[in-house]
């Protein structure tokens, strides 16, 4: 039984080969299209959340009432917006939200519920602190004022539950999802599930506070220089194949060439030993120099001859 032959693409007719190039760079450049679009709208959403930002992280506070009306979400075009509570801290309902990235470490942010003198709970988010020198939960918590208070904070909306599944323990939350914050505390009927607040400030001010949490990134993002990339990317398949097919057209040129010198050698040698008339010498075309090594390496050869 004959052994199967490999199959190659120089087996392939010219046309059958430079088509199958084609395809080639044509399924490519359709994936840079889809990454290129994919980058395009990944800058479009950084675009429409840095402009939130910047519509709505300076205004002028205003009442809970004026963005969350009692039974109402906050809108996804109100985040940011500052808001001014009046109340008390809950304070022995404090939690910690873990894993959060401060200060070059896994610090805590530090959530306490704060209910509004309307009987509402908002969950008010008062910076972060670090692990402890000696224990990965935090050696102090600085608290929060008592009595009455009057609070400004920027509204955020909730996060996700981890993905992964995973767990806090008790006192700590993986991360800060209202609706399993409001399951953890004992006011947890009265949370504001659809937001909470970031603060600003307190009056009273308390003579220690957690380490504020940094305002927003305004970094756009690499977003739009990717997909101007992967449109380059594209181009580039195409330039590509077609210098593949020039290069394999310019050496079945230079093969057509040899061969057609050393047929009219051929041709010479026959007619000078059969003693009839030499057909006229064609001379071989020169070929075009491939690189300095090449010269090199030839140079070297004629001289171990002499």
């Amino acid at each position: 039984m004959s052994p199967r032959r490999a199959v190659s693409m120089q087996n392939l007719p010219t046309a059958g080969r430079w088509a199958v190039y084609f395809a080639l760079a044509l399924v490519f450049a359709i994936a840079c299209a889809f990454l290129s679009h994919w980058q395009f709208s990944r800058n479009e959403e950084r675009s429409a959340q840095l402009q939130l930002v910047a519509d709505n992280y300076d205004q002028a506070p205003v009442a809970l009432d004026t963005l969350i009306p009692a039974g109402g979400e906050l809108a996804a075009s109100d985040e940011w917006r500052p808001v001014e509570l009046v109340g008390e801290y809950l304070s022995d309902e404090l939690l910690l939200a873990r894993n959060r990235p401060h200060g070059g470490t896994s610090a805590f942010e530090v959530l306490v519920p704060f209910r509004l003198d309307d009987g509402r709970v908002v969950i008010v988010d008062r910076g972060w602190v670090p692990p402890g020198a000696d224990q990965p939960d935090p050696d102090v918590i600085p608290a929060a004022p008592e009595g009455e208070a009057t609070v400004v904070v920027r509204m955020r909306v909730g996060e996700q539950l981890p993905s992964s599944g995973r767990s806090a323990p008790e006192g700590q939350v993986p991360t800060i999802n209202l609706p399993l914050i409001a399951d953890t505390i004992p006011s947890g009927a009265d949370v504001e599930t659809s937001a909470y607040g970031v603060m600003v400030s307190e009056d009273p001010a308390p003579a220690t506070r957690p380490t504020a949490l940094d305002p927003p990134s305004e970094d756009p993002g690499p977003h739009l220089s990717y997909a101007i990339q992967w449109i380059l990317f594209a181009v580039m398949g195409f330039v590509f194949i077609g210098y593949v097919i020039r290069t394999e057209r310019r050496h079945r040129r230079e093969d057509a060439e040899d061969d057609a010198a050393a047929a009219s050698e051929q041709t010479n040698a026959l007619a000078a030993a059969s003693g009839t008339a030499t057909a006229p010498r064609v001379p071989r075309p020169p070929r075009a120099r491939r690189d300095r090594d090449a010269d090199d390496e030839d140079a070297l050869i004629d001289a171990s001859r002499r």
